[in-house]
C-alpha cells in the first residue's frame, strides 16, 4: 500500500491506494474523523453490494446512515441535491459529521458538492470505485452538477478529509469502464510525462486486457501524483490546473449534445477529445507529425476509439460549438483551450472556437473522415 498527500493553501489530505484496502478504514477514521457521530453513505445501484457490506463493516463507533442512488450522469442535478441534503437534515448532522462518497465519478462529484453546501461544509471522505474517478474525480477536490447548458457548470472546490483507493474494486469494472479509465491516465502521459507515455505503450494491454494488479497500482499512484502536484501548484484552476482539461472541451460537448445517455461514458467522450486536440495541435504546427502518429499508435494498439461520426453531425454540429462556447473556461467569445507542444509537454491557448476546433471539425464533417 502507498499514501500519497495532496497539500493545498485550504488543506492537506491523504490518498491511501493499495489493493484490498477496506479493512483499513476504521483505521483512518480514528485520525481523520475524530469528532465525526454521523455517517451518510452515498452510493449508486451499480456499485456491488460486497463493497458497501466491507465499508460499513469497519466502520466504528458512529451512526451510519445509506443512500443508493440511481446509476448515470442524470443524477448530478438539484433534485438529488434537496433529496441528500434534506436527509442530512432528517438525522440532524452537523459540521463534524461525514458523508462518504463510494462509488464513480458522478456520485463522487455530486456527494463532494453536497459536502461543500451543507450548512457550509461538512466532513468528505472519496472511496472511488471506478479507474477514471481513482485516477482524476476523487482527487484535487472539483466538485459539482449540471445544468441544461453543459457539465459542471455549478460546482465548487471542496478538499475530502481523505481518499480511499482499492484497486479490488476494478475486479468487476466492465472492460468499456477501464478504457474510460485509461483515457485520464493517458491524459497525465501526454500532458506532462513523455516517459511515462513510452510505459503505457509498453505496459497498456498489462492495464487493459490483463488487468496486471501491479501495472494498476503503479499506473494509479503516477496519475494521483501528477494530479497532485498540479492541484498544489494551482488549486482553484487560476491558471496551471487547467492543463487537466486536455480534451476536455469536445468531450463535454459531445456528452452534453448526448444527454448524458449511455451512448458514451466520459472517459469515451476524452479519448475523442484528446485526440480532436492533438490532431489540433498538429494542424495549428505545434505537435510534430511523429509525435502525433505516436498517439494514434497507441490508440490503435490498445483498441482506444477516437471517431466521433455517431455524435456529430450537419444536424447537430451548430449546437455542439454553441456547448463548446458555453464551456465553463469560456471567456465570453474567447475560450481558454489545451494543446500540445510535443508529448509531454501541453500549454493554454487562448482563442476563439473560430480559429481553432471549428475549421477543424467542418472538415472533419465534409470528408466523412471522422
Amino acid at each position: 500500500m502507498k499514501t500519497l498527500f495532496v497539500k493545498t493553501k485550504v488543506k492537506n489530505y491523504p490518498i491511501f491506494i493499495g489493493h484490498n484496502i477496506f479493512n483499513k478504514f476504521r483505521k483512518y477514521q480514528k485520525v481523520y474523523l475524530k469528532n465525526t457521530n454521523n455517517i451518510l453513505v452515498v452510493s449508486t445501484k451499480k456499485i456491488p453490494e460486497k463493497y458497501l457490506v466491507k465499508l460499513k463493516k469497519n466502520i466504528k463507533g458512529v451512526k451510519t446512515y445509506t443512500v443508493i442512488l440511481p446509476d448515470g450522469e442524470k443524477i448530478k442535478n438539484n433534485n438529488y441535491v434537496v433529496q441528500i441534503t434534506d436527509l442530512l437534515s432528517k438525522y440532524n448532522f452537523n459540521r463534524n459529521d461525514c458523508i462518504i462518497s463510494i462509488g464513480g465519478g458522478v456520485v463522487g462529484d455530486l456527494s463532494g458538492y453536497v459536502a461543500s453546501i451543507y450548512k457550509r461544509g461538512i466532513n468528505l471522505v472519496q472511496i472511488p470505485t471506478t479507474l477514471l474517478s481513482q485516477v482524476d474525480s476523487a482527487v484535487g477536490g472539483k466538485t459539482g452538477i449540471n445544468n441544461n447548458y453543459g457539465k459542471n457548470i455549478i460546482g465548487t472546490f471542496y478538499q475530502p478529509n481523505f481518499v480511499l483507493i482499492d484497486s479490488v474494486t476494478l475486479s468487476t469494472l466492465p472492460k468499456r469502464e477501464m478504457s474510460a479509465g485509461f483515457a485520464e491516465i493517458l491524459k497525465y502521459s501526454l500532458i506532462l510525462d513523455k516517459k511515462f507515455f513510452n510505459w503505457l505503450c509498453l505496459k497498456g494491454n498489462l492495464i487493459l486486457k490483463k488487468r496486471s494488479k501491479n501495472e494498476i497500482l503503479i499506473a494509479i499512484h503516477k496519475s494521483c501524483t501528477y494530479k497532485a502536484g498540479v492541484v498544489k501548484k494551482d488549486e482553484f484552476e487560476n491558471s496551471h490546473r487547467a492543463i487537466l482539461n486536455f480534451g476536455h472541451t469536445f468531450a463535454h460537448a459531445i456528452e452534453t449534445a448526448s444527454n448524458y445517455s449511455k451512448k458514451i461514458i466520459h472517459g469515451e467522450a476524452v479519448l475523442i477529445g484528446m485526440m480532436l486536440a492533438s490532431r489540433l495541435s498538429n494542424r495549428l504546427g505545434y505537435l510534430k507529425n511523429k509525435d502525433l502518429k505516436d498517439i494514434k499508435d497507441i490508440y490503435k494498439k490498445l483498441g482506444l476509439n477516437f471517431k466521433y461520426k455517431k455524435f456529430v453531425t450537419n444536424k447537430n454540429k451548430n449546437n455542439i460549438f454553441k456547448i463548446m462556447i458555453n464551456d465553463k473556461k469560456s471567456l465570453g467569445e474567447k475560450i481558454k483551450i489545451i494543446l500540445l507542444k510535443k508529448i509531454g509537454v501541453s500549454f493554454i491557448k487562448e482563442t476563439t472556437l473560430k480559429n481553432s476546433f471549428i475549421p477543424l471539425i467542418l472538415k472533419d464533417i465534409k470528408n466523412g473522415h471522422y
